[in-house]
C-alpha cells in the first residue's frame, strides 16, 4: 500500500514538473523533435488555417482513424524555401521520390535537386527540415504508410519535372497547377 501511494505521488510530482517546465521550450528556432507545432505558432506573424499549417512552409504528418496523411497535400513555395515535416499523430517519414531512397523505385523530382529522407518520427511535434533549392515539382512519401496512399506534392516555383502529367505510383495528389494557384491544397479539400 505504501509503494503505491509512494508511485502516485512521485507520478503526479512529475508530471507537475513535467507542465512547469513546457512553458520554457517556446521561443527556441531549435525545434528539432522537441516542441509542439503550437510553439511553431509563436514564431510566426501569419495565422493558422484550418489544416493547422502556420506559415505556408509546415507540413503535417498526421493519423487519423483509418486514414494516414500529410496536410496540406499539396504545398507552393519559392526555390530556396525549408519546410517543416512536423509529426501531429502515429509514426510518420517524409522521402523523397528518388529510385535508391527508402522504397521509392522511381524518381519524382526535378532533375539536378537534392532528395531528402528522414528517420520515422514517433513523438506528436517531432520534425523534419528539407530545404528546396531546384525549381520543379517534387512528389514524396511516408515510408511505413506509403503502401495506404500517404503521399503529398510541392512544387517549388514553377511546375515541371518527372512528377508532371502523372500521379505517384502510390496514391492521388493535386495537380501542380491547381497548388500553384492555391498556394496549398488541404487534405479535407482534396
Amino acid at each position: 500500500m505504501e509503494r503505491r501511494q509512494l508511485l502516485k505521488t512521485s507520478g503526479a510530482a512529475l508530471t507537475a514538473g513535467l507542465v512547469g517546465m513546457a512553458g520554457c521550450s517556446g521561443g527556441s528556432d531549435d525545434t528539432a523533435g522537441e516542441d509542439t507545432p503550437q510553439s511553431t505558432d509563436s514564431q510566426s506573424d501569419s495565422s493558422s488555417s484550418p489544416s493547422g499549417s502556420v506559415d505556408g512552409t509546415t507540413v503535417q504528418m498526421i493519423t487519423e482513424g483509418g486514414e494516414y496523411y500529410f496536410d496540406p497535400i499539396g504545398l507552393a513555395v519559392e526555390p530556396g524555401t525549408t519546410v517543416t515535416f512536423v509529426n501531429e499523430s502515429g509514426s510518420h517519414s517524409s522521402l523523397a521520390y528518388k529510385d535508391g531512397v527508402g522504397q521509392a523505385s522511381t524518381t519524382r523530382i526535378p532533375d539536378g535537386a537534392d532528395s531528402w529522407e528522414s528517420s520515422i518520427l514517433t513523438e506528436s511535434g517531432g520534425t523534419f527540415e528539407h530545404t528546396f533549392e531546384t525549381s520543379g515539382t517534387y512528389d514524396y512519401f511516408c515510408g511505413p504508410h506509403k503502401s495506404l496512399g500517404m503521399v503529398g506534392r510541392i512544387v517549388v516555383g514553377e511546375p515541371g519535372g518527372p512528377a508532371e502529367g502523372s500521379m505517384p505510383p502510390d496514391g492521388d495528389v493535386p495537380e501542380s497547377q491547381t497548388i500553384v494557384d492555391s498556394g496549398s491544397v488541404a487534405y479535407s479539400d482534396f
